[in-house]
């Protein structure tokens, strides 16, 4: 477990949701990924992700899909893509990716409370 955190350090993280409208496999990725094009809402835009959730998902299952990403993290760039939102996911029993989202439609841009 990590270290406690009062409200204000969890205020800091800007949680998000957004839709995915592009989703590619990125073969120059180090690790099996999918480049991702994310909206998130008027207020942030387009942002762009790569993501290791190649066990769980194709490119085409991710187009449509509400997904949660922390937006005000830099960019980092990951081979040729400059990665800007950091996709939430977690962990199956082997390790694999599951995507963290929310159970019914919210609207893009919606900051986790």
């Amino acid at each position: 477990m990590a270290d406690e955190i009062n409200y204000a350090d969890f205020e800091r993280v800007d949680i998000r949701v957004g839709t995915i409208v592009e989703a590619s496999p990125f073969p120059e990725a180090r690790k099996p990924a999918f480049k991702l094009l994310i909206d998130f809402g008027p207020e942030i835009g387009l942002k762009k992700s790569s993501a290791q959730i190649t066990v769980h998902y194709t490119p085409e299952s991710l187009v449509g899909r509400q997904v949660l990403g922390v937006v005000n993290f830099p960019p980092r760039q990951i081979g040729p893509v400059r990665s800007e939102v950091l996709t939430l996911g977690f962990g199956d029993e082997a390790g694999a990716i599951v995507l963290a989202a929310t159970d019914r439609p919210v609207p893009n841009g919606q900051k986790l409370m």
